[in-house]
């Protein structure tokens, strides 16, 4: 494998569109209700003294991330206060009117604007119970809300997914290392710089469960998926619960557990970008937000993500050849088709 994630070669071919989509053929059978256990360890590591620790860190994140490929991250360098506000910003946004926010619909196959109940995951097929508002630095003309409309969200996002790129880049750093690639690896393949980026900061608003569905078989706040990315922080809201996770190589047990959202950590998961450069060594998994029940918060639920996507000219390659050669655009586009209602 070349140590340059470019397009360098003829990344798409007939076999890489029509790739198989292995993780699509797994995620159709993931709709079932399973059951649950706490049997599984979400580790929770420090990233204190970073460059100081940097070698017992990379052992960490990679034990966690080769045994259940969730892990939560703490004294990750993005301030408490930061958090908060680009919470309260999304809060604000998703208050404005429906007439408004539709003056930023989403772009078509661009991960870029506003979507409601657009997103229908193949393992369920019903649409997932929220809206959510994307940013790709690259494609946003015309996807802001003015200063009269809502004053200081674009400067916050803007300054907010700089400081998620950043802690991304360092914890995929620490996976190069563990690779055998050289460390700036994955920061060359998610270059802000350049309009081929297409990392995506992603506010999300799961709508309050009315009473009338509590009771409803076959309906969640999102259907159990992987991600298409390299690696997805997850920044939750203590009290707003229902993420459930469950490795892919424990798939057939269908047995989820319950991740307990924190103000403090931030959720890690791997994603199917990473799981394809890794030759599977590091496993991307399934995860999805089960409705409330009875007696549970039954609230909105607020979560700000953030997916680390290669490069759309990065070429997704493993180097023992067990997946073809793709790159990050074609990737991506296909995996879009598959998610969003046409």
């Amino acid at each position: 494998m070349s140590n340059t994630p470019s397009a360098t070669a003829a990344a798409s071919s007939p076999e890489s569109d029509s790739y198989g989509m292995t993780e699509l053929n797994r995620e159709a059978q993931m709709g079932g209700l399973g059951t649950e256990t706490t049997d599984r360890e979400v580790r929770r590591i420090s990233l204190a003294d970073f460059e100081q620790r940097r070698e017992q860190i990379a052992d960490e994140l990679w034990s966690a991330a080769t045994d259940i490929g969730f892990f939560q991250v703490v004294d990750h360098g993005i301030d408490m206060a930061e958090v908060n506000h680009a919470f309260e910003m999304s809060a604000k946004f998703f208050e404005l009117p429906r007439e408004i926010k539709e003056q930023f619909p989403l772009k078509k196959g661009q991960n870029a604007g506003w979507e409601f109940s657009s997103q229908v995951r193949p393992s369920v097929g019903t649409p997932d119970q929220k809206e959510s508002y994307q940013l790709t630095l690259p494609r946003m003309e015309g996807l802001w809300p003015s200063e009269e409309e809502l004053a200081g969200f674009r400067q916050t996002l803007l300054d907010f997914e700089h400081k998620c790129w950043k802690l991304a880049m360092d914890i995929l750093g620490c996976f190069a290392d563990k690779l055998g690639f050289d460390r700036e690896f994955f920061t060359r393949a998610h270059d802000p710089s350049t309009a081929t980026y297409q990392s995506t900061l992603r506010l999300l608003h799961y709508y309050a469960f009315p009473d009338a569905m509590l009771d409803e078989p076959n309906v969640w706040r999102a259907g159990a998926h992987t991600d298409f990315d390299a690696l997805t922080l997850l920044f939750q809201r203590a009290g707003q619960g229902g993420l459930q996770v469950l490795p892919g190589a424990e798939a057939s047990s269908q047995a989820w557990t319950p991740v307990e959202p924190s103000d403090e950590a931030i959720t890690c998961n791997i994603g199917d970008m990473l799981m394809r450069w890794s030759d599977d060594r590091l496993p991307s998994n399934f995860h999805r937000v089960r409705a409330p029940r009875r007696g549970e918060y039954t609230g909105p639920r607020y979560t700000i993500a953030y997916f680390a996507q290669a490069n759309t000219d990065a070429v997704i390659e493993s180097a023992a050849g067990k997946y073809p050669p793709i790159t990050g655009g074609d990737y991506i586009a296909q995996r879009i088709a598959a998610n969003f209602a046409k």
